[in-house]
Order: structure tokens, then C-alpha cells, then sequence
């Protein structure tokens, strides 16, 4: 098969109290999981059958008569990226590179954080928020349902997920505070200062 469910960089017990193994059960095991075989199922003897999910995406991003695959491919592409924004124990004020880089373009890292919740908060409906470098600068942006940065040229290297499932057993309705822990306590500085690198 062309994609597969990676499997989490942590137990799925990892991430509590912040997020339960329950959630990552579900998001993990049964939406990520659908999103992998209902694009393989997609993309089956036809010529984006071997190709890596970049590719997949751009090649068919716009594209009406293939939403298809690409809100499938996409969405395994941003919930892989997002597993790997996350580590126990995370969170805070980043270090490293991107910790110049937030305060070269935004002002502040409190800015920043304002604008990533911010982005959260309004996404309306099911989708992302994101920290981007678009043109050598890093910008918030955000995203509905399964679009990606990715299918618009520009680089993600934080992203945080809006979609209800990836809250609503430990948050309910206070999509607020689940973006208030994932910027206090799960934020992967790390990896993310690989993704700007």
C-alpha cells in the first residue's frame, strides 16, 4: 500500500492530562486510520499510486473531480504533522532557532502565542492552525477541513488541530483551553525547529 498510519512518536497514554489515550485511540486508530485506506482505496491503479503524499497532494490540490483524494491524502499528511508537533512534557517558550525567529517576526513569543490561539479559536467549523514560513517570514495562518499549507507552496512547521474530534472527549465545547494546553504543554519545540532548518 502507498500510505501507511505511522504509528505515534509516544504511547498514547503519553500525553495525558492533556490528551487522554482515549482520544488518541479514537483520532489515532479510527479517523487517522480511515483517512490512510480510504486513500489508498482512492489512488488504487491509477499513477498517484506510488507517489509520496507531498506529491499526491500538490499534484491534485484545485482540482475538483479528485477532492476525494486530496482531502484524504491531505488529511493523513496534516495528522502525521500534527502527532509530531506534540511530546509530553512540551509546551512554553520554544529554544533554539525558532525562538529568534518568533521574536525577528513577530514582535514577541506572547504575540505569537495571541495569534496561534487566536487562529485556533476562529477557525469556523473543522480545521488547523498553523505556524508557516511563507517567503522566509513565519506567519499564522489557518486552514478548513483537510487543507494543507502544503497544497499553497508555503512551508508549515507547527500546526495544532481544530477538528472536534481531536478535543472533544477531554475539552468538550472549550476549544479555547484545549489550544491553551497544546501551547503551555505539548508543543514539540524541537521538531519544529527541524521543520524550519
Amino acid at each position: 500500500m502507498a500510505i501507511q498510519l505511522p504509528d505515534l512518536p509516544y504511547a498514547k497514554d503519553a500525553l495525558e492530562p492533556h490528551i487522554s489515550a482515549k482520544t488518541l485511540e479514537f483520532h489515532h486508530g479510527k479517523h487517522h486510520k480511515a483517512y490512510v485506506d480510504n486513500g489508498n482505496k482512492l489512488i488504487a491503479g491509477t499513477e498517484l499510486e506510488n507517489q509520496d503524499l507531498e506529491s499526491i497532494i500538490r499534484k491534485v490540490a484545485g482540482d475538483a473531480s479528485k477532492a476525494g483524494i486530496f482531502n484524504n491524502v491531505a488529511q493523513v499528511w496534516n495528522h502525521t504533522f500534527y502527532w509530531n508537533c506534540m511530546k509530553p512534557n512540551g509546551g512554553g517558550p520554544p529554544t533554539g532557532a525558532v525562538a529568534q525567529k518568533i521574536i525577528a517576526d513577530f514582535g514577541s513569543y506572547e504575540k505569537f502565542v495571541e495569534e496561534f490561539k487566536n487562529a485556533g479559536a476562529t477557525q469556523f467549523g473543522s480545521g488547523w492552525a498553523w505556524l508557516v514560513l511563507n517567503n522566509g517570514k513565519l506567519q499564522v495562518t489557518k486552514t478548513a477541513n483537510a487543507d494543507t499549507p502544503i497544497a499553497h507552496g508555503v512551508k508549515p512547521i507547527l500546526v495544532v488541530d481544530v477538528w472536534e474530534h481531536a478535543y472533544y472527549l477531554d475539552y468538550q465545547n472549550r476549544r479555547p483551553d484545549y489550544l491553551a494546553t497544546f501551547v503551555e504543554k505539548l508543543i514539540h519545540w524541537d521538531f519544529v525547529n527541524s521543520c524550519l532548518a
